[in-house]
């Protein structure tokens, strides 16, 4: 986030003119965003680049549970009000994840660490009240493309999706303490010594697909290059 940081406080991110009174009235008053209003979750925590896992950010997911197998995140760098939207993440459980196919499930990573840690909170919601999600998202598996690499100090989304992984408990997964740090005094939280502990009952899955997690079994990640190709001109129907 600190590219971020520095950038913004030479010029606006993305670079553009106010919004006028006639776009407030439209934004605001004449529709009704059925799908943005769906989301009943904020969730902070962390991912890292598959493509190169010492870079690291602070992600804020705002979640829609489409049902009790499937949720989908619209992912912001701040949760401020002009955070910046740099990704989207989709998040199954494990029965769907056992029938992807198995090249699909190498571009998934598991939640099981990243919840049992406490490095995913739900800000503001006490940690008793959350139980319930916590102990369902332990068992999931998500696949998170980043589209705009701010922290890098990107002003617009520049060049391919990126594949970003979750935290691990090994080498390259583990999240720097000073990120950490910085997220909780923002929260007024303690990851370490209380919501860790608080978290010691949650049932870790029985099984984690090693499919999944890919880099740690195989040491590779996947990165998309962008190269023309020649257009369809017959499609095939449906």
């Amino acid at each position: 986030m600190a590219g971020r940081d520095e950038a913004s406080s030479h010029e606006e991110i993305p670079p553009g003119r106010p919004m006028s009174m006639e776009q407030h009235m439209v934004d605001k008053v004449l529709q009704s965003l059925k799908p943005i209003k769906q989301m009943s979750q904020h969730a902070c925590t962390f991912a890292l680049y598959s493509h190169d896992m010492n870079r690291q950010i602070e992600t804020h997911h705002y979640v829609t549970r489409i049902n009790q197998d499937f949720l989908q995140c619209a992912v912001y760098d701040s949760d401020d009000s002009r955070g910046c939207l740099i990704g989207v993440e989709y998040i199954i459980s494990d029965r769907l994840f056992e029938n992807l196919d198995p090249e699909e499930q190498k571009l998934w990573h598991s939640h099981a660490y990243e919840i049992k840690s406490g490095l995913w909170v739900s800000p503001r919601v006490p940690e008793m009240v959350a139980r319930p999600e916590l102990e369902n998202l332990a068992k999931t598996y998500g696949k998170f493309w980043c589209t705009w690499q701010t922290d890098r100090g990107d002003k617009l989304p520049l060049g391919p999706p990126a594949l970003m992984m979750s935290p691990q408990p090994v080498n390259l997964g583990m999240v720097k303490p000073a990120l950490v740090q910085k997220r909780d005094g923002k929260y007024n939280i303690s990851t370490d010594e209380a919501i860790k502990t608080t978290r010691l009952e949650i049932n870790e899955p029985e099984w984690i697909n090693p499919q999944a997690d890919y880099w740690k079994q195989h040491g590779k990640c996947f990165a998309i290059d962008v190269e023309p190709v020649e257009m369809k001109r017959m499609a095939p129907f449906p």
